[in-house]
């Protein structure tokens, strides 16, 4: 599998606005390249999984909430590269468990739950404090995918939109690996435009700067007040516009990630945030099977 190789289909969002103001934008429709590893989660995936093969471990471990789309598309990537997988879950279990952690025991991953406390002081270096297990066959996996691999990986989204010669790139943001893979790849003039969907997250500077090890400032603009409340939070106002946004458009979005990032975008088109002739391309990182939390009716799609 060559990641630089992934066809990746783009959706053009039209309306009366964006002619007049003759502003194209591209939604790359990343949550199509694949139905379950979707989005960006198979980017920022592919070099871990292949240092995990390469070093002959056999037990993917990786952290996430019950909501994560990280842990649904670790354990099915696990599945079928013949691995077992590990998921450390945030907070403790439910009575009834999210349709994201049925999938992740349904492709064969066995779940920890830790308390908030307790999951904020695991990392690759004290993993062995925290699971049972021969950790010497384990490969461990950061939170979303962070670090070099991850970043490497989402570096190869750049190669696939890049020929747009768009003047923006949208993205949301969890962690900050994907955009710290897009700010590694700078192939592109474009600047690029983070929209953060944890509340007080003020740091991603800082974490981007540390984890490439330059200062990569004046290539980035962080939106930091489109999070809804914070991580899976949700409004009417934010439901409503993904049914708007899929009736007019027909593209599916999520309300944790790339619901708030296209609400976002379309909030600075209207206050004019954007010049003239501008080309935006926002990237769909996927993350769909998170509506399926939501109660039936909810959504249009």
């Amino acid at each position: 599998m060559n990641l630089k190789l992934f066809d990746i289909k783009f959706d053009v969002v039209k309306n009366q606005l964006l002619e007049n103001l003759q502003i194209e934008w591209h939604i790359a429709r990343l949550d199509l390249i694949h139905p379950i590893v979707s989005g960006n989660k198979l980017f920022k995936l592919y070099y871990y999984v292949e240092d995990a093969l390469a070093a002959k471990k056999n037990t993917l471990v990786t952290m996430g909430g019950a909501y994560s789309n990280h842990l649904a598309a670790s354990a099915y990537f696990a599945h079928i590269n013949g691995l077992k997988s590990i998921g450390l879950v945030r907070g403790e279990k439910a009575v009834h468990l999210s349709h994201t952690l049925k999938h992740c025991e349904a492709w064969g991953m066995q779940l920890k739950y830790f308390s908030r406390e307790d999951y904020t002081k695991i990392n690759v270096d004290n993993i062995d404090q925290f699971i049972s297990f021969d950790t010497e066959h384990c490969f461990f996996i950061p939170e979303g995918g962070y670090g070099i691999a991850g970043t490497k990986g989402a570096s190869h989204i750049i190669d696939a939109i890049s020929f747009l010669n768009p003047d923006f790139i949208t993205t949301a943001v969890g962690t900050g690996c994907t955009l710290s893979g897009l700010l590694y790849n700078k192939t592109s003039t474009a600047k690029i435009i983070a929209i953060t969907v944890l509340k007080g997250f003020h740091n991603l500077e800082k974490n981007m700067n540390d984890l490439l090890g330059m200062q990569i400032q004046p290539y980035f603009e962080v939106f930091d007040d489109y999070h809804f409340g914070g991580y899976a939070k949700k409004n009417e106002t934010l439901l409503q516009f993904m049914n708007t946004f899929y009736v007019e458009n027909k593209i599916p979005t999520d309300f944790v990630y790339t619901g708030k990032m296209i609400y976002a975008i379309w909030d600075k088109i209207n206050k004019g945030y954007f010049q003239k002739g501008s080309k935006i391309v926002s990237l769909h990182t996927g993350g769909l099977q998170g509506n399926l939390s939501l109660p039936n009716g909810t959504l249009v799609f």
